[in-house]
């Protein structure tokens, strides 16, 4: 047990205002504070002897000029105090420390009230509330912790996350800027090209990738309370799915399909989109990763390819369907699609703990390349055939098939074998972009299916059962009325 020498205890506090943080209606289903506990007494059980764990919680990021885009917590910061403001620091000790007589294994230290601040931006979770609402043990206002006498060469080790150096500096005293700027020069941390003329400090063992494994297999495994919101997550994306199944017809632009998707969420009060929603239609649906969503019309007889997730309470799903605008799969898009559909059923046939990982891709790889020979669409399974040489992946199937959700789209978590708890995506794809080596008549039809799944003692369950995989039952869907159909606005001048 260590005793740290501080020079302040006593915090004097801005007048206080309604907080936002403390008064807002706020819905009964985050998580509890104790399971945030928890988190933390967990990672302190697993952290080595003598060492201390440093977390900063996430920068804001520019919009533009003055405006900034909507704040969103670090998930590992979230995931171990469900704290979702800015600026703040996070200390966690494997043993027990001591201040002034007063013993404590955790700190955290937030930003001060402002009365002028909180006017413009809303209340904030002062130091008073903090050890009350977060449940940590001790909570200073940021400014304190360039004082806070810690010597960290005293530690075995200093385990935190290397920096990206991708902080702005907002000129506020004791903003994470400065928190990070301190906390370098606490432990000697070692900047590039830096010279220094000063006598050699003490040396700190400085370790920055141990935290990851530990909260990789930590995040990896979702208790009870995580495993309620991503179902939760999961079903309004799948409901989103169907509806728009429903509303979709030529003529809409991709952004307006977007739109629909995002306004679902947002009826089932889901705070974000997990991740920029990929909407693409036609050629569109072959750019893995298109977030443009820009086509001003969708034409009649595209495939549209929706990879879209809610974020509910920091839980994001993960769930894609692609459907033809017009209700109706041509030959060749059925044959695709159901192709696709089959290597994922695949991969569900071998869904089960202790599965590695890497079966469920062998799975819907093996389907996919034989059904790719047997359509024509390949001339071989050799290398040569099925490897494009401009990227060096698969020219049909460049994707993996299969990552963890959870407080990322693409959560922390170990891809070793499938264990009890874990919740992943399985998606196949297909895509044959214009200009192909085949009968152009396959040309820009892009097919993905992604669907979530909880790993079980037995087996799986699936959680994005609401939108419907078949493309039988996809078209069988398409042909009911939408609570969009009455929706009309004016037309623009």
């Amino acid at each position: 047990m260590r005793t740290f020498l501080l020079s302040f205890i006593a915090i004097i506090y801005l007048v206080p205002v309604a907080s936002m943080a403390q008064t807002a209606a706020r819905p009964d289903d985050f998580l509890p504070k104790n399971f945030h506990e928890e988190r933390r007494q967990t990672l302190r059980e697993k952290m080595p002897k003598n060492s201390v764990a440093v977390f900063f919680s996430n920068p804001i990021r520019n919009r533009a000029n003055d405006v900034n885009y909507m704040y969103h917590q670090d998930p590992n910061f979230y995931y171990l105090t469900g704290h979702q403001q800015p600026h703040a620091l996070l200390m966690i000790f494997k043993d027990p420390q001591t201040i002034n007589k007063k013993t404590f294994d955790e700190i955290i230290f937030l930003r001060g009230r402002n009365a002028l601040a909180e006017l413009y931006d809303g209340g904030r979770l002062g130091t008073n509330e903090a050890e009350e609402a977060l449940g940590t043990q001790l909570a200073f206002e940021t400014p304190e912790f360039e004082k806070f006498q810690i010597d960290f060469s005293q530690f075995d080790q200093v385990l935190f996350f290397d920096f990206e150096n991708d902080v702005r500096d907002t000129q506020e005293k004791g903003d994470l800027y400065d928190l990070i700027a301190q906390f370098k020069q606490k432990v000697n941390y070692p900047e590039k090209n830096a010279l220094s003329i000063e006598p050699e400090p003490k040396k700190v063992n400085l370790n920055t990738k141990l935290l990851g494994e530990i909260l990789s297999d930590m995040r990896g495994i979702k208790t009870e309370e995580e495993i309620d919101l991503l179902r939760k997550a999961v079903k309004i994306s799948a409901l989103g799915q169907a509806e728009v199944m429903r509303a979709i017809h030529p003529g809409m632009s991709e952004m307006e399909v977007q739109g629909m998707h995002e306004f679902i969420y947002k009826k089932y009060k889901a705070e974000y989109e997990g991740y920029p929603s990929i909407v693409g239609a036609g050629h569109n649906g072959c750019v893995l990763h298109y977030i443009e969503n820009y086509k001003p019309e969708i034409e009649d007889g595209e495939l549209i390819l929706m990879d879209l997730g809610a974020e509910y309470h920091g839980y994001t799903a993960d769930v894609t369907r692609t459907i033809p605008v017009n209700g109706k799969f041509s030959k060749e898009q059925k044959q695709i699609y159901d192709l696709v559909y089959k290597a994922q059923e695949a991969a569900m046939k071998v869904c089960k703990a202790g599965t590695p990982f890497s079966e469920l891709y062998q799975q819907t790889l093996v389907i996919i390349n034989e059904g790719l020979l047997e359509l024509g669409i390949v001339k071989s399974l050799e290398p040569k055939d099925l490897i494009d040489p401009k990227t060096g992946r698969h020219r049909y199937y460049p994707h993996g098939c299969c990552h963890h959700i959870g407080l990322d789209v693409h959560d922390a978590g170990n891809y070793k074998l499938l264990e009890e708890g874990m919740v992943i995506t399985i998606e196949p794809g297909i895509y044959i972009p214009e200009g192909s080596p085949c009968d152009p008549k396959w040309w820009n039809i892009p097919v993905r299916i992604e669907d979530d799944y909880l790993i079980t003692a037995d087996g799986f369950e699936l959680l994005s059962k609401d939108a419907p995989r078949k493309s039988d039952e996809i078209e069988a869907l398409m042909k009911e009325v939408s609570a969009f159909t009455q929706f009309n606005l004016p037309d623009l001048e």
